[in-house]
């Protein structure tokens, strides 16, 4: 049985999906089971749990062999980095009591950094805490820089005519789409093909900057002179909390961003066929930038 949890979210529903279509029993946990019909109706057991809550989650990794952990976002949390270590020390509390033989975990790029990178600081004491279980075999997924993390320029855009955001216009970024990572997931675990304690970092299809991102996105929305700009942090932290984050993931964000910007936060391994993955951006702004786009252009 695979546990996964986070079933409702972008990788998640991939692995669980995935693992369904490769006739595995799945157990899909949310805190929302509306949100886990469609796993419903393939075949997944649903569960439903808060994965602070230990009682919750030691019941959900009851008589699973395998399990894909992964953070919930959580973007109104007063706190974020408290919230962080209370996930991640249900994890270990719930595991400890559980028979599992596999995990995989999302991780990030940068995880192999203690301080100065923001939210993944949560991901590398993640690992640490893991690493710790009596789980025999974890994969860490140390994931790029999210694909998703571009949708918000649809509505930037719309109401500025640019896009904007705190990376460096000419940094170049390991740019994934969630849909591969929960496809990675859920190869790793229906395989098993992995032993002990590692890390394995997934990098999307190629490395891109700002610059190239607006181009992409500017002629799939018909605007070929759309441009990118870097504004002050102070600029982008009052209208980062206007889209509903807390002040302190802002400054997490912030911060990550600068360590992204100095190079503190960058991919360890060289790329190669391994961590490569197949969804290009172009792809990604036509499947899921642009409707965004021309849904909020309807409106």
């Amino acid at each position: 049985m695979h546990v996964i949890l986070g079933a409702s979210g972008n990788t998640g529903h991939v692995a669980a999906r995935t693992l369904l279509s490769l006739g595995e029993k799945v157990r899909a946990v949310a805190r929302n089971a509306d949100k886990l019909e469609a796993l419903a109706a393939k075949g997944a057991e649903i569960f439903t749990a808060d994965v602070t809550d230990t009682g919750a989650l030691t019941k959900a990794l009851a008589g699973g062999d395998c399990a894909y952990l992964m953070i919930p976002p959580n973007l109104s949390a007063p706190d974020f980095r408290a919230f962080q270590e209370r996930v991640t020390d249900s994890f270990v509390n719930a595991i400890n009591r559980s028979r599992l033989s596999h995990v995989v975990s999302l991780s990030s790029v940068g995880a192999d950094k203690a301080s100065g990178t923001g939210p993944v600081i949560g991901l590398h004491n993640m690992e640490q805490k893991l690493n710790q279980t009596s789980v025999p075999n974890i994969l860490h997924v140390r994931a790029g820089y999210f694909m998703e993390n571009t949708l918000p320029q649809a509505s930037i855009i719309r109401m500025s005519g640019s896009c904007m955001g705190p990376l460096r216009p000419d940094l170049k970024v390991p740019l994934i789409a969630s849909q591969d990572v929960g496809a990675f997931a859920a190869a790793a675990l229906a395989k098993r093909n992995f032993q002990g304690k590692r890390t394995q970092e997934l990098l999307g299809a190629r490395d891109v900057d700002y610059n190239e991102i607006a181009a992409v996105i500017g002629k799939a929305i018909g605007k070929p002179d759309l441009r990118y700009s870097q504004p002050p942090n102070d600029q982008l932290r009052g209208a980062m909390m206007q889209m509903g984050m807390s002040g302190s993931l802002v400054d997490l964000i912030l911060e990550m961003a600068g360590a992204l910007n100095s190079g503190h936060m960058r991919a360890l391994e060289p790329r190669s066929d391994k961590n490569t993955t197949p969804t290009s951006y172009d792809a990604f702004v036509r499947e899921a930038l642009v409707p965004r786009y021309e849904e909020q252009a309807a409106a």
